[in-house]
């Protein structure tokens, strides 16, 4: 089997909602998820020509987040809405009115890229009164290897506590288990083995798994199956770029 031929035969995720959020603790590679998963609506979604944005609203970490990825993001029509000139790298609660804006209006699809667990999670709570329920998703991409997150247990005391920070209710999970460059197959595998586990506690699907495209390769198909977003890097450290 050829690199990456295998990843073309994984069904690829189905996004119906207008708003996607996206949340997860630090090292899940939450900003990682959203960002390919709007390259992914963008270049193969649905082709209604829909809009995407994504907005940051991740206030903790101050690297991986999705604002690192404008330029990439622009480049397939993406709209990026993040706080702009001296604020760009701000870790401060800045709620943009374009945000709150996209998310009354539901033109396209939404992504809303939050982090750092029930404290980056509250800053929902100030935007809470715009979601409809029933018309968006809020997903915590889950990793096995963050300490968090590691077990059920873990998992749903997480969840939780993010539920009782942002005032809104899961409606998905997204397993994402990584150890970074040193991610196998058996890495990626065992992170779904929990978030089942996790789904058959809470009742909530396994809206899809990610992983690098490079990993996916060498996994059969059949071995999993859930709704598959095949990673491609596109967030770097500071010192890994050439600014």
């Amino acid at each position: 089997m050829l690199p990456g031929e295998s990843v073309l035969t994984f069904q690829p995720p189905s996004i119906t909602k207008g708003i996607v959020i996206i949340v997860g603790g630090y090292g899940s590679g939450k900003s990682e998820v959203a960002v390919n998963l709007a390259r992914h609506l963008a270049t193969d979604g649905p082709p209604e020509n829909r809009p995407i944005t994504i907005a940051d609203l991740d206030i903790v970490n101050p690297y991986f987040r999705s604002r690192e990825a404008t330029e990439r993001l622009q480049q397939l029509g993406i709209q990026a809405i993040h706080p702009r000139g001296g604020s760009r790298y701000a870790d401060l609660p800045i709620i943009l009115p374009d945000i709150k804006a996209g998310i009354i209006n539901r033109n396209g699809t939404v992504i809303l890229d939050v982090g750092g667990d029930d404290a980056g999670a509250r800053v929902l709570s100030s935007l809470a009164d715009a979601f409809v329920p029933g018309e968006y998703e809020l997903a915590i991409v889950l990793n096995a290897n963050r300490p968090f997150t590691a077990n059920v247990d873990g998992c749903l005391k997480t969840m939780s506590e993010i539920e009782g920070s942002s005032r809104l209710k899961f409606t998905g999970l997204i397993s994402n288990t990584h150890l970074l460059e040193d991610t196998s197959e058996e890495t990626v595998l065992s992170g779904l083995v929990l978030a089942r586990e996790v789904s058959d506690r809470t009742g909530l699907p396994v809206l899809f798994l990610s992983a690098s495209a490079e990993v996916l390769s060498r996994i059969e198909p059949k071995e999993i199956d859930v709704p598959v977003l095949p990673l491609t890097r596109m967030l770097l450290k500071p010192w890994e770029t050439n600014d």
